[in-house]
């Protein structure tokens, strides 16, 4: 059988796997509603970022559009432009790069030669650029790159101008500083970096990250540097978290997002720092796993100490039994020593009733005898009578004294109360005899029977009768008197003459007695055997006094059906 011990600490071990799981699925679930609520507003700081980079170049778009077919610009596609157009067109294209910020404005012709720019330096190759290109077939050329000639990352536009012949005359190039737009918003967060079709972080608000590629295949953009960043990536939910170590402004954590920018050709990407998010699940997790454990250890704690009260009460339940076994067996010996202290009490009298009948007999065997060698046999059939009931007198007081003296075990039953209480007086006849005393019973008409033990119930009459007679010594009229009632219970009634009870609350207590220590009259049990003897029928028993004496009363359950 398993310990209380190990109980507990099975019990601790069960408790500490369920605040493990109960945690666990806490931490899961808090972490995918945190991250909710930082995508939310992710998303709308990525489209804030992605807008505001679109609004920035889209003012040059609009310069290149607008610009492309100005009068001052248009001069120099005819045959008789003049040096001075040229000057004048140049002007113009500086008056508008320094108002708008760009780095320069190139009006180009078909044949790719530089009509006029707002600056001495122009890009090269641009024959071959995309945005040259896409503009001589009449659209918008947009690009970016790294334009060696002004030594920064540029972004282009592109837009043409149709001469009269509905051909693309001329081409109006736009070049952007990407460093002076991106200088408005570096450091802001969160971490937002803009990544072209050759997987290149080309703008950022984090400039430790520009330059940097993703190869196709790969998650995430890396340094060309050797072992320049750490990078892993997981799934929490339909989210993608990534583990960075791209230098202090850059989250360890953070959830990454992309939406795609085709007016602009990149694709803009947001890293979101989830630190917060940790940390309010953490602090969730604590909580429910706190709560659960603490409530958890109280309940445990309860239990536990329900277990062991139980363990507690089952030793005192088998204490009780030993002790209820052996207050049984002093009982019984307090039983058999108010017998014998009975007994002792009836046996100059028992002596009496005996030796009476027997020197009786003897003297009716004798006189027999002589009458019948007289010849006399009326005479001795006559005193042969007499000794057969003398006998059956002797037998009756033995009967009754062996019954008396006995020790009974048999279960409880039907017990007549008339038979008990004459078979009681019969026994303590010859002593109320002896002591003057007077026994007034008038017996029923027909048996009562209740539920008792009949030895038992009869041990109980005895010490009354007993009792009451200790009680009148010294008194001139002495009367016992003995009555049965009935109603709802059978009450059996001993009264007497004497001065009546000195202590009501204690004549129950064991070895309690009135009578002078030493006098050898008894030792205060009789009535303490008594009670527990009614007890043990399931009845009461209750004594009071009268003002002319003292009346004890056993009342006792009346016997219903067979035997």
């Amino acid at each position: 059988m398993m310990t209380l011990r190990a109980k507990i600490l099975w019990g601790f071990i069960a408790l500490a796997n369920l605040v493990a799981i109960v945690s666990g699925a806490a931490w899961y679930v808090g972490y995918i509603r945190a991250i909710d609520q930082v995508y939310a507003r992710a998303q709308s700081d990525l489209a804030l970022a992605s807008d505001r980079l679109q609004a920035q170049l889209q003012r040059y778009q609009e310069l290149a559009v607008l610009m492309s077919n100005h009068p001052d610009l248009v001069k120099l596609t005819k045959a008789d432009a003049t040096e001075a157009d040229r000057q004048l067109a140049q002007d113009t294209l500086r008056a508008a790069a320094d108002k708008t910020g760009a780095v320069t404005l190139v009006y180009i012709d078909r044949n790719a030669h530089v009509l006029a720019s707002a600056t001495p330096q122009v890009p090269r190759d641009i024959a071959s650029s995309k945005y040259y290109v896409r503009a001589m077939t009449g659209a918008l050329g947009v690009a970016h790159d790294y334009d060696p000639v002004f030594e920064m990352r540029s972004f282009y536009y592109a837009a043409p101008f149709f001469g009269a012949d509905r051909r693309v005359s001329a081409v109006l190039a736009v070049v952007v500083d990407v460093g002076r737009i991106e200088a408005r918003w570096r450091g802001t967060r969160p971490t937002v970096y803009f990544v072209d079709d050759a997987g290149e972080v080309f703008i950022s608000n984090r400039s430790e990250i520009l330059g940097w590629q993703r190869k196709k295949g790969q998650i995430g953009v890396h340094s060309q540097k050797a072992n320049d960043g750490v990078f892993a990536s997981s799934a929490v939910g339909n989210y993608e978290i990534w583990h960075l170590n791209w230098g202090q402004y850059v989250p360890e954590t953070a959830l990454h997002l992309a939406t795609e920018l085709p007016t602009i050709g990149l694709q803009a990407e947001a890293l979101v720092d989830l630190g917060s998010a940790r940390r309010i699940t953490m602090l969730q997790t604590f909580i429910a796993g706190g709560s659960l454990l603490f409530f958890g250890t109280v309940v445990l704690f309860f239990v536990q100490r329900r277990h062991a009260l139980a363990e507690t009460n089952q030793r005192l339940e088998r204490r009780v039994q030993e002790r209820t076994l052996e207050l049984r067996r002093a009982q019984d010996d307090l039983v058999r020593a108010g017998k014998l202290s009975a007994l002792g009490q009836m046996s100059a009298g028992i002596s009496h009733e005996l030796n009476q009948p027997l020197m009786a007999i003897q003297q009716y065997a004798d006189n027999a005898v002589a009458f019948m060698e007289k010849g006399r046999l009326d005479t001795v059939s006559s005193n042969l009578g007499q000794i057969t009931s003398l006998a059956q007198r002797m037998a009756r007081i033995i009967k009754n004294l062996r019954a008396f003296a006995r020790n009974e075990h048999e279960p409880m039953g039907r017990v007549d109360v008339v038979g008990v209480v004459e078979t009681a007086i019969e026994l303590m006849q010859r002593r109320c005899d002896n002591d003057g005393i007077v026994i007034e019973w008038s017996p029923p008409d027909q048996p009562i029977y209740v539920v008792a033990g009949e030895v038992r119930l009869g041990q109980v009459v005895v010490n009354l009768i007993s009792n009451a007679a200790d009680a009148m010594v010294g008194q001139s009229d002495k009367i016992i008197q003995i009555g049965v009632d009935v109603s709802k219970t059978v009450q059996i009634w001993v009264s007497d003459s004497g001065p009546g009870i000195a202590e009501p609350e204690k004549m129950f207590d064991p070895f309690y007695s009135t009578k002078t220590v030493g006098d050898g009259d008894g030792m205060g049990l009789g009535l303490s055997i008594s009670y527990g003897l009614v007890q043990s029928f399931g009845g009461d028993i209750r004594g009071e006094n009268t003002g002319q004496g003292a009346k004890m009363t056993v009342e006792l359950q009346p016997h219903h059906g067979g035997k």
